[in-house]
């Protein structure tokens, strides 16, 4: 087991390095230069050699790359152009609000997902399987800032009951903790800061969940399927066990483990790709953060995110992958391994 994640951890340095070169090259291709950005278009040309000289941008590429690079490993991704903050704490800050809309997108994408999905494996060819694949295709096609903002229009304009756009009410927001505010309002026994920060969150992640939940119900059908013509499953019913514990305690967990495989691959979307939900909803995570370091040409921002995303990409891929051995103790790592 040991070798195998060493080896996992060995093949992700060039796919980080690949994306750090990517986003590097492109932020300097197609980004404006930030100098006048920064400094205003009234500047002196003086000036903005004197600031592109202070932050390295006079420098060839290759030495901007480099010094990029190395300052990563050492876990120093630059400062903002703007706030001259370090980029760490930057993201750092905005990272607990990514977290939470995504836990909480990809448990709604989970759970009801994996529900439709058994479903219709069960009554496949029935109204109810006709409706889940339905349902999973318009969640696949529908744009998510388009649900987005049919959801402030229905549930913020209309109706409303539920909050356009923010995490919560500052005046409730809790101070310290793990900066996951439905965790930390609980934690502190805050009722009312509770509530008010889980009806801030229903909608972005609703919206958030909607392509992941689409997908999950989509590969829990087509596992529930395959799995329930096994000849395990027929000798479950042949002994008479009834319909539910052979679906839930037979059928349903060996299917799991292309599912869980989704998930996992859903959840590092989620993390990395909340930008629009962020952005439609007003919701302070790194998503939201990121676009506006891109339209403001803030290199450093932007590159430590995307590499940032990429780090917390790889390690759920490798979680989910041993994952898979709790799931299925039959699975061993040794064929990996040679």
């Amino acid at each position: 087991m040991l070798k195998y994640v060493v080896k996992r951890l060995l093949q992700a340095i060039p796919v980080l390095i690949g994306l750090s070169i990517v986003v590097f090259l492109l932020m300097r291709v197609f980004s404006a230069d930030p100098a006048p950005v920064v400094l205003g278009e009234h500047a002196t040309r003086e000036a903005m050699d004197a600031w592109r000289d202070a932050y390295g941008l006079n420098d060839p590429i290759w030495k901007q790359y480099i010094d990029f690079l190395w300052g990563a490993l050492q876990g120093n991704l630059g400062e903002s152009y703007y706030t001259h903050a370090s980029v760490t704490d930057e993201l750092m800050a905005r990272f607990p609000a990514t977290v939470e809309l995504a836990l909480v997108a990809i448990t709604i994408a989970s759970l009801v997902g994996i529900t439709l999905g058994v479903f219709a494996a069960v009554n496949k060819n029935t109204a109810i399987d006709g409706v889940s694949m339905v349902l999973s295709l318009i969640g696949v096609s529908m744009p998510i800032f388009w649900l987005g903002v049919l959801l402030i229009i229905l549930f913020a304009g209309i109706l409303h009951v539920l909050p356009s756009g923010g995490r919560i009410d500052p005046l409730m927001q809790p101070r310290g903790g793990t900066g996951l505010f439905l965790i930390d309002t609980l934690a502190k026994g805050d009722t009312k800061a509770f509530v008010d920060a889980l009806r801030h969150i229903i909608l972005p992640a609703a919206a958030l969940s909607m392509y992941s939940m689409a997908i999950i119900t989509r590969m829990t059908r087509s596992s529930m399927l395959d799995t329930l013509n096994e000849d395990y499953v027929r000798t479950a019913r042949a002994k008479g066990l009834r319909k539910r514990v052979v679906t839930t305690h037979h059928a349903l967990r060996n299917a799991m483990l292309p599912v869980s495989t989704v998930i996992g691959l859903q959840l590092g979307s989620l993390l990395g790709g909340a930008m629009l939900t962020e952005t439609v909803f007003a919701w302070p995570g790194i998503g939201k953060y990121i676009v506006e370091c891109i339209l403001k040409s803030d290199f450093p921002v932007v590159q430590g995110a995307v590499l940032l995303i990429g780090v917390i990409f790889v390690t759920i891929n490798l979680i989910v992958d041993l994952i898979y051995v709790w799931l299925d103790p039959r699975i061993k790592y040794s064929k990996e391994e040679g």
